[in-house]
């Protein structure tokens, strides 16, 4: 399979029809996801009739954007008019979404094939995609390993060369880790850039929905034409976009920062990375030794503020409207307990507790209120540090892709995996992984350009120029 940019250019060219790309991914799918369970559903008749479509307006020269007939797979707390929206958990096992989120708007507006509800950690709580109450996702490197999370069925599908380009979410680094484990490239933009209208809320101060595939040209092409305005989400910030797929070719040398407290895990990614800031040295770049020491605090910080907005956020999942109701349910305290009880997973219903520990009175000073001054204290490092450099480079992941079953009875050490990506989120920052090569075992690394706030375009353009150099090939299994 081919990158999504290089699709475009033969639907453009009249070589390929998007009905012919979209039957080619439908048959890797059904080919290839019996092993690695990246999706959880997919309409193979809404896809080639969405594909037929865009196809006619080509044929009348009325194609609507590059992204025309070429297909998008969707992480399934997307809403999509029309299709499942299960988070991956029992309490939206049988719910069908009635409207589309407003990037699904926009892709709909720039003529993608939507194709494929992708799996996920439930309600995207998780760094693995092994809390899908459903399946467990595998990694295509490796198929005893994990995928990452909780974008992991996006990271996958793309890996898998099962679709060129999918859409994450990314509230603490999942679309970023998933991709580093998988070998692809994923993208948070700027908190505010991507509207988060239709994409089920787990932790709203924290999360946006972004790219993935297999190139830094394809993630920007498909950031473009997502990233908007937006009336229905009050966090979207108004005003026009930079467009950065046009910018990617304009990657300047610049003053690029490495922040020691991001080193010091794993050797062999540590040497990757380093081996890639010496590339930007030999390009120009200055390379400066820097400090933001309360990331250290990133990690507390940040499973404070994230499962208090989830128990938050969950609280409308009770068993009465569109979810889940139990069969053993008596009155309306019993609907609530039982059906929340029956149809939340063992990590949702861990986070709802200690988010609703911490916003408790007599606590909420302690855990909660504290947590949210370590965040700014972390967003002013970060401020400070882009008064000295314009990009900083660190690793994504302290470890590649570790085995199924690795991790998951031990939350804490879950949990300290984020340790790289969490402080974008908190920042709010835009970040993007994508792949630095392989270690002995021939498992994908990561590494990740971290900038300034709306500057997502030169964090593309500074990831796009290194790949030009060290293009990375994922395996297709």
């Amino acid at each position: 399979m081919k990158t999504a940019l290089e699709y475009s250019k033969e639907l453009a060219a009249g070589t390929l029809t998007s009905r012919q790309l979209v039957q080619a991914c439908l048959d890797e799918i059904r080919a290839k996801d019996g092993e690695i369970h990246a999706f959880l559903s997919y309409d193979a008749e809404d896809a080639l009739a969405q594909a037929d479509a865009s196809d006619a307006r080509r044929a009348a020269g009325k194609a609507l954007s590059p992204l025309d007939g070429v297909p998008v797979a969707i992480k399934d707390n997307i809403a999509v008019n029309g299709q499942p929206l299960t988070c991956a958990s029992k309490m939206l096992e049988h719910f069908v979404s009635p409207y589309d989120a407003t990037v699904i708007a926009n892709l709909r507006k720039a003529g993608a094939v939507l194709l494929g509800r992708c799996n996920m950690d439930e309600f995207a709580m998780g760094s693995s995609t092994e809390n899908s109450a459903f399946v467990k996702t595998a990694n295509p490197w490796n198929k005893d390993c994990v995928p990452g999370g909780s974008s992991g069925g996006s990271a996958a599908a793309v890996a898998a060369r099962m679709v060129p380009i999918a859409l994450g979410s990314d509230t603490g680094g999942s679309i970023r880790q998933p991709a580093s484990f998988c070998g692809v490239v994923g993208f948070k933009p700027t908190y505010g850039c991507v509207s988060r209208y239709g994409a089920v809320a787990f932790a709203s101060s924290l999360e946006q929905v972004g790219p993935l595939g297999t190139t830094v040209a394809d993630v920007a092409m498909l950031y473009d034409a997502i990233a908007s305005e937006d009336v229905h989400d009050s966090t979207a910030l108004p005003g026009a976009r930079e467009k950065a797929f046009p910018q990617l070719e304009n990657f300047k040398p610049c003053r690029i920062g490495l922040p020691k407290e991001f080193f010091g895990g794993d050797a062999k990614i540590d040497a990757a990375v380093r081996a890639v800031a010496e590339w930007y040295k030999s390009r120009g770049c200055e390379l400066v030794e820097i400090s933001l020491p309360s990331v250290d605090l990133a990690i507390p910080a940040y499973y404070i503020i994230a499962t208090a907005e989830a128990s938050s956020n969950l609280a409308r999942f009770d068993g009465i409207r569109y979810t889940h109701r139990s069969a053993d349910a008596t009155d309306a305290v019993n609907i609530y307990s039982k059906s929340r009880g029956e149809a939340f997973g063992e990590e949702v219903k861990r986070r709802i507790l200690l988010g609703t520990y911490v916003l408790s009175a007599g606590f909420y000073d302690a855990y909660y209120k504290r947590a949210q001054k370590i965040r700014a204290l972390i967003r002013n490092e970060f401020e400070a540090a882009f008064k000295e450099v314009d990009l900083i480079l660190t690793p994504t992941t302290p470890e590649t892709a570790f085995p199924k079953g690795g991790k998951i009875s031990d939350p804490l050490k879950m949990y300290l995996g984020d340790i790289c990506t969490v402080p974008a989120n908190l920042a709010g920052l835009p970040a993007i992984s994508f792949p630095c090569g392989t270690n002995d075992e021939g498992m994908p690394m990561g590494v990740q350009i971290l900038g300034k706030a709306l500057k997502d375009a030169d964090v593309l353009a500074a990831a796009h120029a290194y790949e030009q150099s060290h293009p990375f090939e994922t395996p297709g299994i």
